[in-house]
């Protein structure tokens, strides 16, 4: 029989000395292997387990409840949020009103290159929005990933190097193991109706999308903000804004191909 994985997180009432190693050991009275462990929170601490039968799970869990130093918080199948927290020590946040988004600062960005990884590891359509200020690290965050989740890129739009509108791809740039990246005010703001043909027929493609500045991408297309499975926010701080209004008065350079706003 296969072992399955499970995720244990609890909170510690009473960290007295010698108190991991009592989990420890009843984990391995019960069978039951340690792959990872690591602190994830306010004073909590998260496992990856693996079981042979589940009823081990349900053992372990009924000791634990008699407790008194610790407080069960999680015991479940993990999530890609639970392995997460476990290879980094935290959580990602979700947005309370909105699920889907999920928002980072810049001190975690080895997280937001993580998750996105595991993202494009997923076969199939997925439409990745990403907000945030200039020179925050939207677009290296998504090479990064792309490189961690051993995926080739693509530019349809951007600036990263220099302007980049493209109104068609070559044989072999359709592949579905692509990683499509769309930069959604460079492709409003310069792109002509053959761009916007090619970035359609993308959007056909099983494969993975990521448009920085989705707001601004979806004033030009028919696609809205719910088409988005993910939508990621990158701040500099906790406290940063995300506005439009320095990207919608940008004006282009026509002479050299860059543009005057640093995106």
């Amino acid at each position: 029989m296969d072992r399955t994985e499970w995720y244990l997180e609890y909170e510690i009432q009473y960290n007295r000395p010698g108190l991991l190693g009592d989990i420890s050991s009843l984990l391995g009275m019960l069978s039951i292997n340690i792959i990872t462990i690591n602190g994830v929170e306010n004073g909590r601490r998260g496992m990856l387990l693996l079981s042979k039968y589940d009823e081990q799970i349900i053992r372990l869990k009924s000791i634990l409840d008699t407790m008194d130093t610790i407080q069960i918080t999680k015991l479940r199948k993990p999530k890609l949020r639970d392995k997460l927290a476990v290879r980094h020590g935290r959580y990602i946040h979700r947005d309370v009103d909105d699920r889907k988004t999920i928002r980072f600062v810049r001190d975690e960005l080895g997280l937001l290159v993580d998750f996105m990884a595991e993202l494009y590891k997923q076969e199939g359509h997925k439409l990745i929005g990403v907000r945030g200020m200039p020179r925050v690290g939207k677009t290296e965050s998504v090479v990064a990933a792309s490189v961690c989740a051993n995926k080739r890129w693509l530019f349809v739009s951007s600036t990263l190097l220099k302007q980049t509108v493209r109104n068609q791809l070559i044989e072999g740039e359709y592949s579905t193991d692509n990683i499509f990246i769309i930069d959604g005010v460079v492709s409003k703001q310069r792109a002509n109706e053959k761009h916007w043909q090619l970035i359609r027929e993308i959007m056909q493609l099983p494969a993975i999308k990521v448009v920085e500045h989705p707001d601004i991408f979806v004033q030009a297309t028919e696609y809205n903000i719910d088409d988005f499975d993910y939508i990621i926010e990158l701040r500099s701080h906790e406290e940063e804004e995300i506005t439009y209004e320095q990207f919608e008065k940008t004006q282009f350079n026509q002479d050299n191909g860059f543009s005057m706003f640093d995106f």
